[in-house]
């Protein structure tokens, strides 16, 4: 996603890649933000911004942001090469895809997870359940932390590995399997187009109203 904000100069705490390609960079949290915001980040400061939701809690010292490389991008190749005490330009945040108290569905892949990460480190966390796709056993970020918190409310589903506790297969096939669907929830989806697009028509076939559906595109 690109859009054309104001960026202001931060420096990088420190960078850890977390999987093979991925990255969470982090900085010292320079604003207040809702859980489930986004901001956009560049180079330099007359940059064409990328999005990318916050991953990190709403009182955490520092902003954390979880990426992937495309290798043929302009802006994660460079940013992957970051280290500490490196400058980025960064926006403030905005965006309406946050969270609330009341019982909802977290439903994320890949890196859409982000978001949810920020919802959860800010306790937003009661009458949840969160549905999480990855291609691989990889896949899956900050997964221990949803695991042992969550237990049999947090579902990791793989179209490609298996393993144990996993369920074998995409998102998209476990809600279809699933006899019926809470209609008074709230279901928040975050990730590819195609993940949105497939999912929301699911939800909507077992009768979850088009208002309750919440989404959320990463391109």
């Amino acid at each position: 996603m690109k859009r054309n904000l104001n960026l202001n100069k931060v420096k990088v705490s420190r960078q850890t890649e977390i999987a093979p390609g991925v990255f969470v960079l982090s900085f010292p949290r320079p604003w207040d933000f809702s859980a489930g915001q986004v901001l956009g980040i560049g180079t330099h400061a007359t940059d064409e911004a990328r999005l990318y939701s916050i991953a990190s809690g709403e009182l955490d010292d520092e902003v954390d942001v979880l990426y992937s490389i495309n290798p043929g991008g302009k802006l994660t190749p460079w940013l992957s090469k970051i280290v500490t005490g490196d400058n980025i330009w960064v926006s403030e945040p905005f965006g309406s895809f946050t969270g609330t108290d009341d019982p909802a569905w977290w439903i994320a892949s890949g890196t859409g997870i982000a978001p949810f990460s920020a919802m959860f480190r800010s306790g937003l966390t009661a009458g949840k359940k969160l549905i999480h796709g990855g291609r691989d056993l990889n896949s899956f970020y900050f997964n221990k932390d949803f695991s042992g918190f969550f237990k049999e409310k947090y579902v990791r589903c793989c179209s490609r590995d298996s393993a144990e506790g996993i369920y074998d297969g995409r998102i998209t096939k476990y809600l279809s399997e699933l006899p019926q669907l809470p209609a008074n929830e709230k279901y928040y989806l975050c990730g590819s187009a195609e993940m949105v697009v497939e999912v929301r028509d699911i939800l909507i076939e077992k009768g979850i109203p088009f208002d309750n559906i919440i989404s959320e595109i990463y391109f």
